[in-house]
């Protein structure tokens, strides 16, 4: 039985851009506004599942209780732990190790900063996840909210794409992805749009 699964990454948390991994801000106002943004009026979905951090669950929340959706929070859909990059931007990495984001970003398996989870791991409990929508949700349609690591993992997991491609994939605040789940195969349907537009 076929699952439509929407993908949205949390908009701007307090704080701008960094490399958060599991750091629990909450969002900005103007991730707020993104992410209202990007939904507009439409509630097509079915249920909401959402990572437990707060710029994710927050959003999730109030969209679930205004539309009157179930809500499911999933530890499993928590970014990918960033070890000792967590919280620091790109210029604070740079600065201390040259080189080292150039490095992951072309070798993500094995130009990990210290002490990170392995993205074979982290890969491996955003599928476990997906696999469980895909369970318990047949025939529905439903909003995932999470982060830019868990949508570019969701893609490696529903189009068979090397780990080593995932941070290939640009992952925009608020953006919407939609996959489409069909028994044992997985389609992407869009990627980085909103439903102001669908």
């Amino acid at each position: 039985m076929t699952v439509t699964v929407d993908l949205m990454r949390h908009g701007e948390p307090v704080g701008g851009r960094r490399y958060r991994g599991q750091v629990d801000d909450p969002l900005s106002e103007k991730g707020w506004a993104q992410m209202r943004a990007a939904v507009g009026d439409a509630a097509p979905w079915d249920a909401v599942v959402s990572s437990p951090l707060q710029r994710c669950r927050a959003f999730a929340e109030t969209l679930a209780d205004r539309h009157r959706l179930p809500l499911t929070l999933d530890e499993r859909l928590m970014e990918v732990g960033f070890g000792a990059w967590e919280g620091r931007t790109a210029a604070e990495i740079e600065q201390d190790a040259p080189g080292a984001l150039a490095r992951f970003k072309s070798d993500p398996v094995n130009a990990r900063p210290q002490g990170a989870e392995p993205l074979a791991a982290f890969h491996a409990r955003v599928a476990a996840a997906l696999d469980t929508i895909r369970a318990r949700h047949g025939g529905q349609h439903v909003l995932l909210v999470g982060h830019a690591g868990v949508i570019r993992m969701a893609f490696a997991w529903a189009l068979a794409m090397p780990l080593e491609h995932a941070y290939r994939i640009e992952v925009a605040n608020a953006g919407l992805t939609r996959l489409r789940l069909d028994g044992d195969r997985a389609s992407l349907v869009f990627h980085g749009g909103d439903l102001a537009r669908r």
